[in-house]
């Protein structure tokens, strides 16, 4: 039933996205304007062309009227001039007709006694002298400008009878397109304020409605930022649909188990906010009921389990505006997720003065990637029998000009983070190997981060700098942690193998404190096993850390390691861990890390010792 819904409400939120997609506003209202003038335009015109024939038709009308006019009296004029010559002109010949055509330029002139039923003719009547009709002239009527328009006024009328045809049909879909505007206009209008997936309040509206109740300053508002864990695992493994039915799934959980009147939104891909009027302990009630609502389990395909960061800011104590109210809540939240899975904080100004302190770290860390101003240091490791020293461990240093000695612990993880860490790894690489040339007797180890490890690049760049510098690659270790193997066991085991291709040696650092590291023994490439300082700091202080010790040492021989302990700082941890087989140590009981001249110092001190003896064997 559960995955039901979640696949019900998933499709609902995809039909909303795809009718998101399905109008533009600023098209279908362009398009609407275009057919609405064009409907007008068609009526104007259809009125102007009828306006212009009948002014036409009346003019011409005219005119053939005057010219008829003209032709009668001529007619007269030549009558009353021929009188004489013809008489009483009772009858006409067909020669005087003729002679009467060419004087008065009529056209098949005639003359009857009686009127002619032709009416395509023009008559005139012939009065004797006493005044009485004696006969009728007709001729053919010349009226062509009439003809004419007779013949324009039938395309006039098509014209006109298409155009109003045109403009119906226009105005019919004007108003289709206005409708349909109006449809979409509300629909953007919505989804410009909602989440397409979820239907939650969107980040903008989120943002409008934060201003509207810090408008109200009567009382406190609670912001909280959720950041869902690790979700591109999700994403990855179910796909981008299976991700998104989470994500619904997620939303109608929070939606039902939030206090009354706080108000849930989605702010980015994986993640929410709630924003709530603030009383006592608000913001520990929200922080327990977003917890309670993300510790109900979701079904899609299987059972997940999703935990969430969440950052609190209230206002006014943390700040005034919504900007400013949701960059501190967004600083409480990395602080959050930087202690973990699941964790809350809350806004406090050590949280900004940290981050602006790491902002101005990583400015200055930058400058010194670029500047060359980071130092290599290296810490002996030495064979358990005996203390002879057979190799250096390469760590990094960060000496700042006004901080002093930044540690390793602050400037890595900043350098994880802002994907600097290729580059820190390449420095310490290329110093380590090229320093190591004039060690010839020892061997070099190299820790190499989960950062590093995901690089394609990693298998040529060592391959690269150890042909630079000449060293032998059986006097290299890279050191890799159960990080690296937990992101992408598949990809990590592939670059391994390539690692180990070149001839250099791995070692499994920190041993221990994983949670399947026998499983990655069997299934990756090892030469040599760290056990790490925990075990080591607790020996002769709690009865298991020994048995452990033994246990790893067993086992790391069993399967053809070499078992390094390191954080030696006493000689009876010494002592224990020669008991329990280790076969090489490290800690500042034999030397603390210093520059490649405090090795080259312990090495010449070494050959004289040695020196010294040999003389006194003689």
């Amino acid at each position: 039933m559960a995955a039901a819904a979640a696949a019900g409400t998933w499709w609902a939120a995809l039909r909303r996205r795809s009718n998101a997609r399905s109008g533009s506003p600023a098209r279908d209202g362009a398009r609407a304007k275009t057919v609405r003038l064009a409907s007008y335009l068609l009526v104007v015109l259809a009125g102007a062309m009828i306006v212009c024939a009948v002014i036409g038709y009346a003019v011409t009308q005219h005119e053939d009227d005057r010219l008829a006019a003209e032709r009668h009296a001529a007619l007269r004029l030549a009558l009353d001039e021929m009188r004489p010559v013809f008489g009483s002109m009772a009858r006409f010949d067909p020669a005087q007709l003729r002679l009467i055509e060419r004087r008065t330029g009529l056209s098949d002139l005639r003359f009857n006694a009686e009127v002619t039923a032709d009416g395509g003719r023009e008559v005139q009547s012939l009065h004797d002298e006493d005044g009485r009709i004696v006969g009728w002239f007709s001729w053919a009527a010349d009226r062509g400008l009439v003809r004419a328009m007779d013949r324009l006024w039938l395309l006039v009328g098509a014209a006109g009878v298409a155009l109003a045809i045109c403009a119906v049909l226009a105005a019919a879909a004007a108003r289709r397109l206005a409708r349909s505007l109006t449809l979409t206009t509300e629909t953007v209008r919505r989804l410009t304020n909602e989440d397409a997936l979820t239907g939650l309040p969107n980040h903008r509206a989120m943002l409008e409605r934060l201003d509207e109740a810090l408008a109200d300053k009567s009382a406190a508002v609670v912001f909280a930022l959720i950041d869902l864990d690790a979700f591109r695992e999700i994403d990855d493994t179910l796909g981008r649909g299976g991700g998104d039915a989470v994500l619904v799934a997620i939303a109608e959980h929070l939606r039902a188990g939030l206090p009354p009147g706080a108000l849930l939104g989605r702010f980015e891909e994986d993640q929410f906010v709630v924003i709530m009027k603030a009383g006592p302990g608000a913001a520990k009630a929200l922080a327990e009921a977003v917890r309670t609502a993300m510790s109900r389990p979701i079904f899609v395909e299987r059972m997940w389990h999703v935990s969430a960061g969440i950052g609190l800011a209230q206002a006014p104590r943390d700040a005034a505006t919504a900007e400013e109210l949701a960059r501190r809540a967004n600083l409480a939240l990395r602080a959050a997720k930087r202690e973990g899975r699941g964790a809350v904080r809350q806004f406090e100004p050590q949280i900004e003065a940290a981050h602006v302190d790491r902002r101005f770290l990583l400015g200055e860390l930058e400058s010194a990637i670029a500047r060359q101003k980071l130092d290599v240091h290296y810490q002996p490791i030495v064979a358990a029998d005996g203390g002879r020293m057979v190799g250096v461990e390469a760590l990094l240093r960060w000496r700042h000009a006004t901080r002093g000695d930044i540690p390793p612990s602050v400037f890595i993880p900043l350098a994880e983070q802002n994907g600097l860490m290729s580059r820190l790894g390449e420095i310490v690489l290329r110093r380590a190997l090229a320093d190591g040339v004039r060690w010839p007797g020892l061997f070099i180890a190299v820790n190499v981060s989960p950062v590093q490890m995901r690089d394609p690049w990693l298998v040529d760049l060592v391959g690269a700098v150890m042909a630079e510098t000449g060293i032998a690659a059986e006097r290299v270790v890279l050191e890799v942690t159960e990080g690296i193997l937990i992101d992408n066991p598949q990809e990590a085991q592939t670059r391994l193998e390539a690692l180990r291709a070149l001839g250099v040696r791995i070692a499994l650092d920190d041993f221990g404190t994983g949670y399947s590291s026998l499983s990655y023994l069997q299934k990756f490439p090892f030469d040599r096993l760290k056990i790490d300082r925990a075990f080591v700091s607790s020996l002769g202080t709690t009865a298991n850390s020994g048995t452990i010790i033994q246990s790893i040492v067993a086992l790391g021989h069993a399967l053809g390691m070499s078992v390094l302990a390191e954080g030696i700082e006493t000689d009876e941890q010494r002592v224990l861990l020669r008991l329990a087989g280790c076969d090489e140590m490290q800690g500042f009981l034999f030397a603390r890390p210093g520059p490649a001249e405090a090795i080259d110092d312990m090495l010449a001190r070494r050959r004289a010792v040695m020196g010294q003896g040999a003389v006194s064997a003689r």
